[in-house]
């Protein structure tokens, strides 16, 4: 008769415990596809890089790499709140042999980017560099 008495108690842990676990995952989701996002920026940033290495001045290899990331963050179905795309004056060179250097800035609300219910946001970057080729003509 003495392990009916603790019948109520099996109920109490699993009330405390489930919640808990449930947030738990929650969390761990919501790291993941933050970890995700931040890929998808590094991503955008690599073929913004790359775009911008086919120009042959920072002008237009700017618009070209401000198009490149806007599109890859799209198609990856990243919503930035705020997109800043802009070359490493220090690491970037348009001659031939040189390369591109890229940083993207996405700063993402966090309901979106992980799970609903975390409020603010987070500035994510991504850097690349590409080289521009060596055999390529005069302008």
């Amino acid at each position: 008769m003495r392990a009916g008495r603790d019948d109520g108690s099996t109920v109490v842990e699993v009330t405390v415990f489930v919640p808990v676990l449930l947030m738990f995952l929650l969390l761990v989701v919501g790291m993941g596809r933050l970890a995700s996002t931040r890929a998808d920026v590094d991503g955008a940033a690599r073929d913004a890089a790359r775009a911008a290495s086919f120009q042959r001045d920072a002008d237009v290899a700017l618009q070209a790499a401000q198009g490149a990331a806007t599109a890859a963050l799209s198609d990856r179905g990243v919503l930035c709140q705020n997109l800043d795309v802009r070359f490493d004056a220090a690491h970037t060179d348009f001659t031939a042999g040189g390369s591109v250097a890229v940083d993207v800035n996405c700063t993402v609300r966090l309901d979106e980017a992980m799970v609903v219910g975390f409020p603010g946001t987070k500035t994510l970057t991504g850097r690349a560099v590409a080289p521009i080729d060596v055999h390529r003509g005069g302008a």
